[in-house]
């Protein structure tokens, strides 16, 4: 295929979206509302792990070591629970600076009494966890560390937090595939009826003897540019409507969100690559029938 031809076909490709203007902009239109709704959910998603991954953070588990343990050896223990799979920051609680917490609570000459070799309180330690979803397992390893006595069971936190990404993460898939689907169905109908405008030419150039590749492009090409232009004006329209929904959001609730910067090169990329691959499969899935027929056949003559 020359360089003339290839010209040719980009303009017969452009032809047929102004020639079905109507039908083009109503395609445009879907699959811009799919873009943004999909990339909405992608957002979503990405804030409520991104809230879940911070609670977690916050979400401190302390790991009580033995009553005779030292303060010396105590600092050894640090070592092995720093050396757990999935421990990312192990803070040691000495029990003299725990015993300060129940000062008000047990009175002056109580916490006298109760100060020094008379503390009865353990050394511990507050770890954070990189994973809550491995909570159980990492509580078991943490367990299994000599000097550990016990551990604070958070595990009804971990699971809800967990739960909740995992949710949010599952919906968002499922909005996406839906999304997809439809714009691939409502982009074939419009190239479906593109091609039954030009159900002459078309018969007409399988009568010549064009390949089926020939007669296809210009309508790839349709399809490709209708999923470009979505793509663009979905970008900008996702930008504009995440900021000022979520500056909105926290004059509400004073929760940190990711900017729109952080993730804007992995959205226009994704976007570019959906909206090119839903157009030029939606063109491909329509024209198909047609390249199976020759000449009259495809008139129904």
């Amino acid at each position: 295929m020359n360089f003339s031809s290839i010209g040719y076909l980009i303009r017969e490709g452009f032809k047929n979206i102004w020639s079905n203007r109507i039908m083009s902009l109503a395609s445009i239109g879907v699959l811009i509302s799919c873009l943004v709704l999909t990339g909405s959910a992608i957002m979503l998603s990405v804030n409520v792990s991104t809230i879940v991954e911070s609670v977690g953070d916050s979400n401190v588990t302390t790991v009580y070591l033995e009553d005779d343990i030292t303060e010396l050896e105590a600092v050894y223990v640090g070592k092995s629970i720093e050396k757990v799979d999935n421990i990312t920051q192990a803070s040691f609680y000495p029990k003299d600076e725990a015993i300060l917490a129940y000062k008000d609570v047990l009175g002056e000459e109580v916490f006298v009494n109760m100060s020094g070799d008379d503390n009865p309180l353990p050394h511990a330690y507050h770890v954070v966890m990189a994973d809550l979803s491995q909570y159980d397992k990492t509580v078991e390893q943490l367990l299994k560390v000599e000097g550990v006595n016990s551990v604070s069971s958070r595990s009804d936190v971990a699971e809800k937090l967990t739960s909740l990404n995992t949710l949010v993460t599952m919906m968002s898939f499922w909005i996406i595939l839906a999304l997809a689907i439809i714009s691939l169905f409502i982009i074939s109908n419009t190239i479906r009826m593109t091609m039954f405008s030009h159900r002459f030419e078309i018969s007409i150039m399988k009568s010549v003897g064009a390949t089926n590749s020939f007669v296809r492009t210009p309508f790839v090409i349709e399809g490709v540019i209708i999923g470009l232009v979505s793509a663009g004006v979905s970008i900008g329209a996702l930008a504009l409507l995440y900021d000022a929904v979520f500056k909105a959001v926290q004059n509400i609730l004073p929760l940190d969100y990711v900017p729109f910067s952080d993730v804007m090169w992995f959205i226009i990329i994704a976007f570019t690559a959906a909206g090119v691959i839903v157009g030029a499969l939606g063109s491909l899935l329509s024209i198909r029938k047609y390249l199976k027929k020759e000449g009259n056949e495809i008139l129904g003559w």
